[in-house]
């Protein structure tokens, strides 16, 4: 979930010095992004990757915080966006708005979003404005401005918009609030990660101060800077600004896997101001970081299944038998599968006609699923699928702001930042048979499905 704090900030261009195109085997294109990435610990436990670009005169600023939906205790669901919130309330040295009018005034741009494992907030500024982003993202670590007026401010900015993005909003919770309720069991997985307005509003001022004790210590981030920097300065700015921010305890990091299903799973909801039915099947997937190589192939699977007009389910659900009106698959319930930890899944959604039986659009989804599994991939088939791939995450690395959230959350996640520069190569060297043993995974008997149905259960 992303704030309004500012739009994502654009910069940089194809052809940078900093980053090659290298050919590594001859049987393809495997492309890597090589970028230098330094990195050391200051003594409060603030990790610090540092990713020198001076190919544009800009740079940006990442905080992600080891802590997202995933930590929050029952009874304190949608804490963990709640306070993100709070973070742009103002801080000991910066008062409320002030934040936002030095970053725009600089001509930069500023966010924040919150993950199921991670929050992040960050800036991109003209590279002579580096110094006063690290003031206040050290200011706010140190300090936030955790008061009563805030809390409750932001308690109401937060329901309303769980009101326009979920409970005033066609398929606003589908499929994913309401399948996780299906597919797991812990409270780490299933609960609601906007929150209930009942654990919001009970929420008190003491349980903010709680929370960002816990969660918000030094050593529980990564600090990752990018763009045009001097290394050696910008280490002397960190030390001096983040140096400072106490030392406290870094909570373990939560065990969110769990074993894996061993049957059918099946819920029904019906919504209001849906305007047809919708099917969401849900798969548990291997370990994005421990079992990564076999986690590569589902995503590419998913890739293969759903992505253009020539994929399998657009050819055969939307095209050939014409049973739906849109399809989709995906990794990931926050649509990027690789700053995910475990557990995860693997979802095909389906919005369908009124006059045709979700069994048999459910049907059709294992029915191509099953022939990936038995016949394989065509090496062609899957190469047009890694190039697109591919593409999409070179673009994402031609800004300096998106290869720096790639590198922090690489990070934090899989403990390389170097990896973000290496999934399109990752990709690349993914083979037939890797897709093939993903598509087998996908058993239907162990699959969850979230059936939506018009209110008044209207077919």
């Amino acid at each position: 979930m992303e704030e309004d704090g500012g739009d994502a900030h654009r910069t940089g261009g194809p052809g940078a010095p900093a980053i090659t195109v290298e050919s590594v085997t001859a049987a393809g294109t495997e492309l890597i992004l090589r970028h230098p990435v330094e990195r050391f610990t200051l003594d409060n436990g603030l990790r610090v990757v540092l990713a020198p670009d001076r190919s544009v005169p800009v740079v940006a600023v990442s905080v992600f915080y080891d802590v997202g939906m995933r930590n929050e205790p029952e009874g304190r669901t949608g804490f963990a966006h709640l306070f993100e919130h709070l973070m742009f309330q103002g801080s000991a040295h910066v008062p409320k708005m002030e934040h936002a009018r030095l970053v725009q005034a600089a001509g930069g741009t500023f966010n924040g979003s919150t993950h199921q494992d991670y929050t992040n907030y960050f800036e991109a500024l003209p590279a002579e404005a580096l110094e006063r982003a690290l003031f206040l993202e050290a200011d706010r670590m140190a300090a936030p401005a955790i008061t009563e007026e805030n809390l409750r401010n932001q308690i109401d900015v937060v329901k309303e918009e769980i009101r326009v993005n979920v409970l005033n909003r066609p398929y606003g919770a589908f499929p994913w609030l309401q399948l996780p309720q299906v597919a797991f069991e812990s409270f780490a997985n299933t609960h609601d990660g906007y929150g209930s307005f009942v654990d919001l509003e009970s929420s008190t001022v003491d349980d903010a101060a709680d929370f960002f004790s816990t969660y918000y210590a030094p050593g529980n981030a990564v600090l990752c800077i990018g763009g045009d920097l001097d290394v050696a300065e910008t280490e002397r700015l960190v030390q001096r600004w983040f140096g400072p921010v106490a030392t406290r305890d870094v909570p373990p990091t939560p065990r969110t896997g769990e074993p894996m299903p061993t049957s059918v799973r099946s819920v029904v909801v019906e919504d209001r101001l849906a305007t047809a039915p919708a099917v969401a099947l849900g798969w548990r997937v291997p370990d994005p970081v421990a079992r990564f190589d076999e986690y590569l192939g589902t995503v590419l699977l998913a890739e293969l299944l759903s992505e253009g007009d020539a994929s399998r389910l657009e050819r055969r659900l939307i095209h050939d038998d014409r049973t739906a009106i849109a399809q989709s698959s995906y990794v990931g319930l926050f649509g990027d599968p690789f700053d995910v930890r475990d557990a995860t899944l693997f979802t095909t959604q389906v919005h369908h006609p009124a006059g045709v039986p979700v069994e048999r659009v459910t049907a059709a989804v294992h029915e191509e699923i099953a022939r990936i599994a038995s016949d394989g991939v065509p090496a062609d088939e899957l190469r047009r699928v890694q190039a697109r791939t591919e593409a999409q995450l070179l673009r994402q690395a031609d800004s300096v702001l998106g290869r720096t959230l790639a590198f922090a959350a690489a990070e934090l996640v899989h403990g390389r930042a170097e990896l973000a520069g290496e999934l399109a190569a990752r990709l690349a060297a993914v083979t037939p048979e890797q897709v093939q043993a993903a598509a087998r995974g996908l058993d239907p008997g162990t699959v969850a499905v979230l059936e939506l149905r018009p209110a008044g259960g209207r077919q």
